[in-house]
Order: C-alpha cells, then structure tokens, then sequence
C-alpha cells in the first residue's frame, strides 16, 4: 500500500475525520496514519498544536493493535495509558505517525508510536497500554455496532 492509494478498511470515527487522519497502511501489529495539516490544527504560536499530535499517536496506536483479518468486522479497546514526549518543532506539512506493537496479552496490548514530519524529523513519540474490548481478543473480532446518527 502507499501514500496515494490509502487503506480506508479501518474503522474511523466523526473526531478523526474531523481532524483529517489518512490511513496509509495497516497490518496486523502495525499501523501509518498521515495527517496534512491545515490552520485549524496550529496553535497560537502557528504550530502543530499538541493535542492534535497527542491524538494522532492515540489514534495510530489503537489502529496497531486492532487490525482485524475479516472484512467488516472490527476490534475495539480503550486506552487506559498514553505517555508522549514532543522532542522537535513539526514543520507545516504532513505529519506521519507509525505505531507497531511491542508487546501484548489476551485482552492487553502495548504500543510505540513514532511521529515524523515532512522532512523526517522526529516530532514526538509516545507510548500505550490499550485494553481490548470484549469479542476483540482474536484477529476475527466482533461485528460492527450499529450507530445511530
């Protein structure tokens, strides 16, 4: 999969459409979300604000841990801890956010997320503890709850 043909497989929601998050890539243990920043997401000082970086890595790093092998079925969890550190000023652009599990259980996962920029700088990093919801255990996981809207 590459950046110009995204992977729109994974369950979204109203926030991070509002945001903007790209999908790139997903597998199992592993998922790249782009995001192309707009005005809306800087802050006062015209730059990234933190809690849009905070909740790309959020957002990827669930994504890591809930790839589902059966087409609309999907895997669901909470994050019960998130620890992010901003280490560099994002330049305006693309922000990229790769998160890979490094470690899980039945029902617990673990998550690194790195954040890059355009020109490859490290913008932030952080690390979660997801807990998977109920029927979300396997690769298989659990028909999609319906919405109301």
């Amino acid at each position: 999969m590459t950046d110009e043909t995204p992977d729109t497989t994974t369950q979204s929601s109203p926030f991070t459409e509002h945001l903007g998050f790209i999908l790139l890539e997903w597998r199992e243990n592993l998922a790249r979300i782009a995001l192309d920043l707009a005005p809306f997401h800087l802050n006062r000082n015209a730059i990234p604000h933190g809690g849009v970086i905070l909740s790309l890595i959020d957002d990827t790093a669930g994504a890591a841990g809930n790839w589902c092998s059966v087409p609309g079925n999907v895997r669901l969890s909470v994050t019960v801890d998130l620890t992010v550190s901003f280490v560099a000023r994002a330049a305006v652009g693309r922000l990229v956010a790769t998160g890979r599990v490094i470690g899980q259980g039945r029902a617990m996962f673990f998550v690194r997320t790195d954040v890059h920029d355009e020109a490859g700088t490290l913008v932030a990093f952080g690390q979660s503890t997801h807990r998977r919801r109920r029927g979300s255990e396997t690769t298989e996981g659990v028909l999609a709850p319906v919405t109301k809207k």
